[in-house]
């Protein structure tokens, strides 16, 4: 393909091999930089021709020596607003960027969260830099942590990426590791969790296990440390990623997350085998004590697999320390 400074694109003449394939299917082999969600879009609204001949519909069946002009038209600015939101930038090449979020900051823009977010925070620190995803100046999300969770983020910055990387989740092929402070012991202390995950029948703002439905959620865990079974330091790897997942999964398991303020229980409140003070702290940590610690993937251009890790954050190591489950080596 050859591409010039109107962003238009050209194909090269349709071999044997793709004859009579679906245009959006052939343009996706023909077009690897720009996702097959962006090309059916492109064909819809009118900007794929053949012989000067618009074609808007995906499912033409293309032929033998047929040459196709895809116009890509320029990016339209986002909706979310560019905030100057200082970042923890552990990686950052042209295609894609790595953060480490900090707890109590939302990944997008939502009903009662339009600012401050991470991706407000991404559209000002990338400015220029973003060539668009979906046709849209926006940072393709891939996948989110919670809000009040901590740790790493891969993030799209053009189609390119965000096509690579989506299909890499989609395939449960990322490499994710969590630690996770715990009420508790988990039995056994090493383990997998494979339950699948809803919505909540009585509480629309919950999740779930459920026996019927729900979607597959496999976690691998560990008992790294525990206080008098009283307290643990978990380790979570993710084969999935669902929404909640690992307070979920710890949960149906009797193993709330410390802090979590929607899936613990008031009984937890109770714990023993914890001196007065240390019971004090831990019951009053005002977060999911969860971190994102490791991530890896494989780079969508140079197909080279890249590991990331950062250690925990501030409020996480002294609860580590208050609950003496600190474990005195660098986590990895």
């Amino acid at each position: 393909m050859n591409i010039d400074d109107n962003h238009i694109f050209y194909t090269t003449p349709v071999s044997e091999t793709y004859k009579g394939m679906r245009l959006d299917r052939y343009l996706a082999y023909a077009l690897p930089d720009i996702s097959r969600s962006r090309l059916q879009k492109l064909i819809n609204d009118g900007y794929v021709s053949l012989d000067d001949n618009i074609v808007s519909d995906k499912d033409f069946k293309v032929r033998l020596g047929d040459s196709f002009v895809v116009v890509v038209p320029p990016p339209t600015d986002a909706d979310p607003e560019p905030e100057n939101i200082a970042l923890d930038i552990v990686y950052e090449d042209e295609d894609l960027i790595v953060v480490n979020k900090p707890a109590g900051m939302t990944v997008h823009p939502a009903p009662g969260a339009y600012h401050g977010t991470l991706v407000n925070a991404l559209l000002y620190h990338c400015q220029n830099n973003l060539s668009g995803v979906g046709g849209v100046k926006r940072p393709g999300i891939v996948h989110r942590i919670d809000k009040d969770t901590s740790g790493l983020l891969v993030v799209a910055k053009n189609d390119l990426a965000h096509q690579g990387l989506t299909e890499q989740f989609f395939v449960h092929s990322i490499e994710r590791t969590y630690y996770a402070v715990v009420y508790g012991l988990p039995q056994p202390l090493k383990g997998t969790i494979e339950k699948n995950i809803a919505r909540s029948r009585f509480d629309r703002k919950k999740m779930a296990v459920t026996e019927n439905g729900g979607k597959t959620a496999i976690t691998h865990y560990e008992c790294l440390k525990t206080n008098n079974a009283a307290v643990s330091l978990i380790k979570c790897n993710l084969e999935t990623g669902r929404t909640h997942q690992i307070r979920v999964h710890m949960a149906s398991i009797g193993c709330n997350l410390v802090g979590d303020q929607t899936y613990v229980k008031s009984s937890k409140t109770q714990i023993k085998g914890l001196e007065p003070e240390v019971k004090n702290f831990v019951n009053t940590f005002p977060r999911q004590a969860l971190h994102a610690a490791s991530l890896g993937f494989v780079h969508p251009r140079s197909k080279q697999f890249m590991q990331f890790s950062v250690y925990f954050p501030a409020d996480m190591h002294l609860l580590l320390d208050t609950c003496s489950l600190n474990l005195g080596y660098s986590l990895k």
